[in-house]
């Protein structure tokens, strides 16, 4: 049962989520609101689908080693540590990811920079086992930043609390003694699965872990919800149109490296996620 529900939640997000008529079609809905331009009329601004406010993405934890790799060695590597949800189908699946949208979008950012984003991503993987693997994948890739995406499986096995959150604290650990960064992502939401999985109490372990450990955290789900509640997306319907699985992902790309930047303090400033 555990396994169908793993399989549903992957399912409702990555094989799409919204309808769409062909390969653009289907990429984000139109705000209620909008109206066809008439003739005579302003032209409606452009919307900025993967718009995420300043309190949701940025904090006040820093990237040190980030910006040590970037301003003296001019090279930036990056380890993506996470589930099937870090994930996305098809040949051209891996440039049309996160991880892969993250370095695109990095790259443009500082061609000047030598950014190198690495996914090791295993599907039904809890935190604890994530932890328990850290230490040899550090040792084997040597990464700047460590981006660890957990907490999915944890809460459909209802693993126990104290337990996901004494695996964060191990694999943070790791980390750190690797000479590493390291950002927490979260689960991703989706208002259909989340009547199926109780997310809320693994994803506030999370934020207090973050908190407490002073590293950034990539609130994925609260980033998410803002775009189905704003109308962005509608993350409500699946279908087999991955057109809007493709732009999310591109947006939660645009997001990190922006995120990124800012804790890194690479521009001096923050920049939105589109930028």
């Amino acid at each position: 049962m555990r396994a169908l529900i793993v399989g549903m939640f992957a399912l409702a997000i990555a094989a799409g989520v919204a309808h769409g008529q062909g390969p653009d079609a289907g990429a984000a809905r139109e705000p209620a609101d909008r109206a066809k331009t008439v003739e005579g009329a302003d032209p409606q601004p452009q919307v900025d689908f993967c718009e995420v406010p300043d309190s949701i993405l940025f904090g006040e934890s820093r990237l040190e080693h980030v910006k040590k790799a970037v301003n003296e060695h001019k090279r930036l590597t990056i380890l993506v540590i996470g589930s099937g949800s870090s994930q996305m189908p098809g040949a051209d699946g891996a440039g049309k990811a996160y991880p892969g949208r993250l370095e695109e979008v990095l790259r443009q950012r500082y061609p000047h920079v030598d950014v190198k984003v690495v996914a090791v991503a295993k599907s039904r993987q809890t935190a604890a086992d994530m932890a328990q693997a850290l230490e040899k994948t550090l040792l084997d890739r040597k990464p700047d930043l460590v981006i660890w995406q957990t907490g999915t499986v944890d809460a459909i096995r209802g693993v126990d609390p104290e337990s996901f959150r004494a695996s964060l604290d191990d694999g943070i650990d790791h980390i750190v003694d690797a000479g590493a960064d390291v950002i927490l992502m979260n689960m991703q939401y989706s208002p259909r699965t989340e009547t199926l999985i109780s997310l809320s109490n693994y994803a506030d372990i999370m934020r207090v872990v973050a908190r407490d450990r002073d590293v950034p955290l990539f609130d994925r789900l609260e980033i998410m919800r803002h775009w189905n509640d704003n109308g962005n997306f509608d993350l409500s319907l699946a279908t087999k149109d991955l057109a809007t699985a493709y732009k999310v992902h591109d947006c939660l790309g645009r997001a990190l490296a922006s995120l990124i930047a800012e804790a890194g303090n690479l521009d001096g400033a923050k920049v939105r996620p589109t930028q």
